[in-house]
């Protein structure tokens, strides 16, 4: 019996072709030209930062209109600041080392085979997220320094931003010379095309859903294509009895209170019950 290849929308077959293309050359691309377009996504950030605080600032607007809370308001707005630290952030990434090509557990066999692992990039990562417009910079800058294509679909809440930010880092790969199609976000809101990402085994290689445990818990019941899970957890900050007290409380204050928005702020603290009814109280 012949099965039927999974159904695509005509959004993700049209991009999905154009992200195959680009990973090809993407796998091949030296390690000066993916650092280059890191660098000119970084510069584009920070020049198109007003086409981005107004896309923005449509987000935000329609989120309050919405009443979402301050968390949620917290996770989606994007300050002068904040755009300045994603473009440090891209930077960063490329300054790393290199991770296409290394090798590792290389061992010679009795019969002179000399066997081993080498890294070496997937093709196209598909990645469904939330909220946060960032992780779209951030999510294509791992895909570009790695050589893979990324095919991103984020919240409906932060739709101008992410189409924004998409925009901002393909424009920049094309100028650096890299592949149109490398970096791609999915414009459609429909909630249906979560499951048709899902299973589109001719587009996506690796898929990645990055949100709340009921993603993760459809991504695994459905999924026709390989997929990563995970990041989801308490944050957990552990005051042992030997900790510097002075030193311990001004961290976990700092933990949480920082930034309560963000998915790695304090959750719990665990303290040792022989420094807790000094520490607790300070706390």
């Amino acid at each position: 019996m012949t099965v039927a290849p999974p159904q695509v929308t005509s959004e993700i077959a049209e991009k999905g072709v154009l992200a195959r293309a680009a990973a090809r050359r993407l796998a091949f691309a030296s390690a000066l030209q993916r650092d280059a377009a890191l660098e000119a996504i970084a510069a584009a950030l920070v020049a198109r930062q007003t086409e981005i605080a107004e896309a923005n600032a449509l987000d935000m607007a329609v989120a309050r209109d919405m009443g979402l809370g301050e968390a949620m308001l917290g996770r989606l707005i994007l300050t002068p600041k904040s755009v300045a630290a994603l473009a440090e952030d891209v930077r960063h990434v490329a300054a790393l080392p290199d991770p296409i090509g290394q090798t590792e557990d290389m061992r010679t066999l009795p019969n002179g085979l000399q066997v081993g692992r080498k890294r070496v990039p997937l093709g196209v990562i598909g990645v469904i997220y939330e909220s946060r417009p960032n992780v779209t910079v951030d999510i294509a800058a791992l895909c570009i320094k790695s050589g893979n294509a990324a095919l991103l679909r984020g919240g409906k809440e932060a739709q101008h931003s992410n189409r924004v930010l998409a925009q901002v880092v393909g424009d920049a790969c094309v100028a650096a010379g890299l592949p149109a199609g490398s970096v791609q976000l999915i414009r459609s809101a429909d909630r249906a095309l979560v499951r048709e990402m899902l299973e589109a085994r001719d587009v996506i290689d690796l898929l990645i859903p990055r949100g709340g445990a009921d993603l993760h818990r459809f991504a695994v019941e459905h999924a026709k294509v390989p997929v990563v899970t995970g990041g989801i957890g308490v944050v957990h900050i552990y005051v042992d009895a030997a900790a510097n007290l002075d030193q311990a409380v001004p961290i976990c204050v700092n933990a949480k209170v920082q930034k309560p928005s963000a998915c790695n702020a304090a959750d719990t603290f665990l303290v040792h019950r022989a420094v807790a009814d000094r520490f607790l109280p300070r706390l």
